[in-house]
């Protein structure tokens, strides 16, 4: 068995009001279940970032990538399976219905588009995922501080 992280790439997905886009993973998910969650997933074999975000997105939502924005950063951490991760994570722009994502049946619930003063729904479940989707998301608003948007 490989003592090396997995590798995950995330997609802070993000509208024309500066919003961003969480959905919620189902109940029966092994990782982080009910939790509010970014688009992303782990890299396929040979796969680099880019690709990855590019293909979860999709598959995740229906939409399209049309823009990597800037990474906002890279995170590490032990998920509730023991196995450690590095994820990369991702502002991008999307081509697409933004009012109608086509959620991954199974996987995830519901969705919500966020303004940085809604992020307190990020504390649901906070337990399970030790804050991190929270951190993630003030990094991701703080970027979006600096680029003046």
């Amino acid at each position: 068995m490989s003592t090396e992280p997995l590798r995950c790439a995330g997609a802070l997905i993000v509208d024309d009001d500066g919003r961003l886009f969480f959905q919620r993973r189902s109940p029966r998910r092994r990782l982080f279940p009910n939790c509010w969650d970014v688009v992303g997933g782990h890299l396929e074999y040979g796969e680099d970032v880019e690709a990855a975000l590019r293909r979860e997105v999709t598959e995740e939502t229906g939409w399209t990538v049309s823009r990597l924005i800037q990474q906002v950063g890279e995170y590490r951490y032990v998920g509730d399976d023991g196995l450690e991760r590095i994820e990369n994570d991702w502002l991008v722009r999307v081509d697409g219905d933004l009012d109608r994502p086509r959620l991954e049946a199974g996987k995830h619930t519901e969705y919500r588009w966020l303004a940085e003063e809604d992020l307190d729904l990020l504390d649901e479940h906070r337990d399970v995922n030790d804050g991190l989707i929270r951190r993630i998301a003030e990094e991701a608003f703080a970027a979006l501080r600096a680029m003046g948007r």
